[in-house]
């Protein structure tokens, strides 16, 4: 089994369990979706079913959706606040984390597209 494929797998977990943690968000649909796609297009990659236009479009709509949240924490939020507690903080540490959040998404669906899946392309 490759790298690439051990880290995907970690990665579907990841995303999954991100899915199971919306249950309390304020705004639980649109994280929930976000994650469960990335999750999907994690598992279509580890069946050499996905389409490079699939994680593109995940990737971007992470990124575009990251960049909308970013004047409201960079620079306010330090990163040590990122881990200080599993609970929500303030509103901005919040913030910080879901864009954290869209940027991993957005960075492995990167990963995926440049890696393409051995299947369609």
């Amino acid at each position: 089994m490759t790298l690439l494929r051990v880290a995907n797998g970690l990665m579907v977990i990841l995303f999954l369990f991100a899915v199971a943690v919306q249950y309390n968000d304020p705004d639980p649909l649109r994280w929930t979706a976000i994650y469960g796609l990335a999750a999907l297009a994690c598992l279509l990659s580890l069946g050499g079913r996905l389409s490079r236009f699939v994680p593109i479009l995940i990737g971007l709509a992470a990124l575009a959706w990251a960049v909308t949240i970013a004047p409201g924490v960079v620079g306010r939020v330090s990163v040590g606040e990122l881990f200080q507690s599993y609970r929500m903080l303030s509103d901005t540490v919040e913030e910080a984390r879901e864009m954290g959040g869209l940027l991993i998404v957005a960075v492995w669906m990167g990963v995926l597209a440049l890696a393409g899946s051995g299947g369609r392309r």
